[in-house]
């Protein structure tokens, strides 16, 4: 397999075009958002596929020995849009940035004549970047970006928010009350929260989550009750052994998260089929950095691939099968339009 090739997949032109409309029409990516169409449900059959691209603004930019692989803004964009190819991804979760050039080249494309890249699929805003990795204050994470207003001026479907909680550091206690208020300001829009309670610890080398069923069911307890209501409330979980003692703590919705890449997209299909499986809350994945660079796979199979789990049931060595078939399919999609 050579690869996915994001320079000739998104050409330079199409990149340099998203400057000049940040120069010249700074409020299309605005006008797209209203103009964007929109599923009446927020999933299909209960389910969801969702990518994460939010990373960068929170100074997580490392993959595999390349510490600054997710600063090259136009290859992270062509990752992302390459898997958002796939029918059988339901949308994207990232900060606004990453959003808005979104849909400035989905507004390009269709005055091109090309085929929309985001109607009907579901566009999650990330609020909470503020505990920048490595920092002093990395456990004091208060909302920096999109807020609840933000999300219905856009027309977006939903929020995300990061909620780590180290019991040796105080300042997780801001970032506990930031959360609270943020579930508050959805529940009043009647938007979708992803929230994200993670236990973590510090360590020589920075703070690390905890993936034990025992520590991750503790902190699904006080994440569901978090706020004024969980009645829109998603939460966003690592897989572990025992994964069903983690399901049984909620009846809320659960979306299985990746972690970082590893090269290689069999773990991640195999952790998502088990996960699915622990209990019928276990509703799909929110996954980024294992779909966006998958090593020598292609994003766009990656992601089909593990779609299908979630959405057709398939076995893992039945989504392993259908990689050849989306492997470097369509390399022009964006080419032809620029």
């Amino acid at each position: 397999m050579a690869g996915f090739n994001s320079k000739e997949f998104l050409p330079a032109a199409a990149v340099a075009r998203l400057t000049e409309l940040r120069i010249a029409d700074p409020d299309r990516p605005l006008r797209a958002a209203q103009e964007r169409k929109r599923r009446e449900q927020l999933t299909r059959a209960s389910r969801l596929n969702l990518l994460a691209a939010d990373h960068p603004a929170r100074r997580v930019t490392g993959v595999g020995a390349d510490p600054i692989a997710m600063c090259d803004r136009p290859d992270y964009l062509a990752r992302v849009v390459r898997a958002l190819m796939s029918d059988a991804v339901d949308g994207v979760m990232a900060t606004m940035d990453i959003i808005e050039d979104l849909l400035s080249l989905d507004a390009l494309l269709r005055e091109a004549g090309g085929q929309s890249l985001l109607d009907y699929k579901l566009l999650i805003a990330s609020f909470n970047r503020g505990g920048l990795a490595g920092s002093v204050w990395e456990m004091d994470d208060p909302m920096t970006g999109a807020t609840a207003a933000t999300c219905a001026e856009w027309k977006l479907d939903g929020a995300k928010v990061l909620m780590r909680l180290c019991d040796d550091d105080p300042a997780s206690l801001k970032t506990l009350l930031a959360s609270a208020q943020a579930i508050n300001e959805t529940n009043a829009q009647k938007l979708p929260m992803f929230l994200e309670p993670l236990p973590v610890v510090e360590t020589e080398s920075g703070f690390k989550v905890v993936k034990t069923a025992e520590a991750l069911a503790k902190i699904v307890g006080v994440a569901s009750a978090l706020g004024d209501s969980s009645r829109y409330l998603w939460l966003k979980l690592p897989y572990c052994e025992n994964y069903e003692v983690v399901a049984r703590a909620t009846t809320l919705p659960i979306l299985l998260l990746g972690g970082e890449s590893v090269g290689d997209a069999t773990p991640l299909l195999r952790e998502i089929a088990a996960g699915m499986m622990a209990g019928a809350n276990v509703r799909g994945a929110l996954v980024g950095r294992n779909v966006l660079y998958p090593g020598d796979e292609d994003p766009l199979a990656v992601a089909e691939a593990a779609g299908r789990i979630i959405h057709n049931s398939l076995t893992v060595e039945q989504a392993l099968d259908i990689l050849p078939a989306f492997r470097e399919r369509d390399p022009d999609w964006l080419t032809r339009h620029f």
